[in-house]
């Protein structure tokens, strides 16, 4: 299975995005607002400064409490961000995922952003995947 064919399967529309001047905390209201993990930190939409996680944020409020909410995205973002493309394998994406640590990546084709994959996508898509391969085995050996 490739990356477009999970992007095909996600409900269209908007990226969730903020800018990295935002602050803090309208990105969790975000956050909480759409029931998602991760915001693409982006200027435009299309290009990708960073991510901003859940896990970015409670990792700050575990260090410092609640002021780290007045923060500015850029100031807890993850700035490193590997990114994909629509032809690339689920399972090679969903093994980088792995190997890295982190849940969420832009989708990247012709230098700007198209979508991004978390890795609940992936494994949703390939549990759906192998339900199918284990359908038409049953049917094939059952003679359907």
């Amino acid at each position: 299975m490739l990356i477009k064919q999970i992007l095909a399967g996600k409900s269209a529309g908007k990226i969730a995005t903020v800018k990295p001047k935002d602050k803090v905390s309208e990105a969790a209201k975000l956050l909480s607002t759409h029931g998602i993990g991760a915001l693409v930190v982006s200027e435009t939409g299309s290009d990708v400064l960073g991510i901003l996680s859940e896990r970015d944020i409670v990792r700050e409020l575990g260090k410092r409490g609640g002021s780290c909410m007045s923060d500015v995205v850029g100031d807890l973002m993850t700035a490193d961000i590997i990114t994909t493309t629509p032809a690339e394998t689920a399972e090679s994406v969903l093994q980088t995922m792995t190997d890295k640590r982190f849940r969420h990546m832009p989708v990247m084709e012709d230098n700007g952003m198209v979508g991004i994959v978390s890795i609940g996508d992936i494994v949703s898509a390939r549990l759906a995947e192998v339900s199918s391969e284990k359908n038409a085995m049953q049917d094939m050996i059952m003679g359907r």
